[in-house]
């Protein structure tokens, strides 16, 4: 456990890094779409799917990652990510074709949620379940840069060096990370050879942590709630865009501006939790998130949505998130130490699986209009809060 405060700073400001690498590389690139289609003589909807081959990569590869961290400790398999995601988007910056961005999109999952697995493990094995709630939300704050500043970014690097540009970037920073990460990152759980890599035990594992009734319901449920968070990154550039007819500056502002509620509600998270039990503040959120979600569908479904509405109500959606993603993932984390990668990985996977169905299925039923975003979203939060209600957990 970490007890000296500027240790306790640095390895939260390692771990929140690690965490933003895969939020960043989506967001970075999300104004780029209409671009990328033209120079690679596609469409915006072809596009969408390097977007959806991502999700997929970060949810299957975390599977990979869980076994890896407590066999081998957690730097090891966490370096050797990076080096694959570095490798994957000097790729991403050297190709000339739709279907090659889309494969190398998914090669740089793999790599980039190493680090997502490993900095919920490494937070469960520096702090006390006490405190897990409150370092998510500190880590939110680190992530929540990443929507703020990736798309402005993301536009100004596109007008001026073209979207190839934006992966090198990608690289650049991922490469210091790493330098960060051997340098500054002790480690926090030793090699376990106890911990078989063959499929029997580590489908064993998965399962221990799977039947526990705490985990399955935190984290399917605040998976399923994140994803209407991903339904809005897959549809949001076609709706702010060509039915809204923002462009690439303006959405990238707008985006930032959704994304600043996410931020500001992840730090009141942990004055809220002076108060309030983890158990109960995340279901108040998801329940505000479900009636926030049925009620942008019900203006979409009127003909009454425009863009001002749009904005405050999405704003108003990724604002429970903030208050969603930290209790869940520390209530479904908790119940685990031994088995804490494989338990983060699961969770990740079960997360980013659910994320990418919801980013494959806007994709899939995209037909000129803003209802196959919104009634995601509005799906994923209304069955999220029924999850929380009616399935039973082992916590009061």
């Amino acid at each position: 456990m970490v007890k000296d405060r500027q240790s306790k700073a640095l390895i939260i400001l390692m771990l929140g890094l690690l965490s933003a690498i895969g939020p960043f590389s989506i967001d970075m690139y999300l104004p780029g779409f209409e671009y990328i289609s033209k120079d690679l003589g596609t469409s915006i909807e072809h596009i969408q799917l390097s977007l959806t081959s991502f999700f997929i990569g970060i949810a299957s590869g975390q599977i990979i990652y869980g076994p890896l961290l407590d066999r081998f400790g957690r730097k090891r398999p966490l370096i050797v990510g990076l080096l694959i995601y570095i490798a994957a988007s000097v790729g991403c910056a050297l190709t000339q074709s739709a279907d090659t961005l889309i494969t190398l999109r998914f090669i740089e999952a793999l790599g980039s949620c190493g680090g997502m697995v490993a900095a919920r493990a490494m937070v469960r094995d520096y702090f006390p379940p006490t405190e897990t709630a409150k370092i998510f939300s500190m880590l939110m704050l680190v992530i929540g840069i990443s929507p703020i500043l990736a798309p402005t970014l993301g536009g100004l690097i596109i007008h001026s060096l073209g979207w190839h540009a934006i992966f090198v970037l990608l690289s650049v920073i991922t490469f210091f990370i790493l330098l960060g990460v051997i340098i500054l990152l002790p480690e926090s759980s030793k090699p376990n050879p106890n911990v078989s890599l063959k499929p029997a035990p580590i489908l064993k594992n998965f399962w221990e942590v799977f039947k526990n009734p705490d985990f399955l319901v935190y984290g399917i449920a605040g998976g399923t709630a994140s994803s209407g968070l991903y339904a809005y990154l897959s549809g949001s550039p076609f709706v702010m865009m060509e039915i809204f007819g923002l462009n690439e500056k303006q959405y990238g502002w707008v985006f930032g501006f959704i994304a600043a509620g996410l931020i500001t509600t992840s730090q009141i998270n942990n004055f809220m939790l002076k108060y309030y039990r983890s158990e109960h503040i995340a279901k108040f959120a998801l329940l505000a998130q479900a009636i926030v979600g049925i009620t942008l569908l019900v203006l979409t479904l009127t003909n009454n949505a425009n863009l001002y509405n749009v904005i405050i109500l999405i704003f108003c959606f990724l604002a429970c998130q903030g208050f969603v993603f930290p209790n869940t993932s520390a209530l479904a984390l908790n119940p685990f130490s031994v088995l804490a990668g494989s338990a983060s990985a699961l969770l990740g996977s079960i997360q980013l699986g659910i994320g990418a169905i919801a980013s494959a299925l806007v994709a899939a039923l995209h037909n000129d209009t803003m209802l196959p975003m919104v009634g995601m979203m509005a799906a994923c939060a209304t069955i999220s809060i029924a999850i929380l209600l009616l399935a039973p957990k082992s916590t009061g």
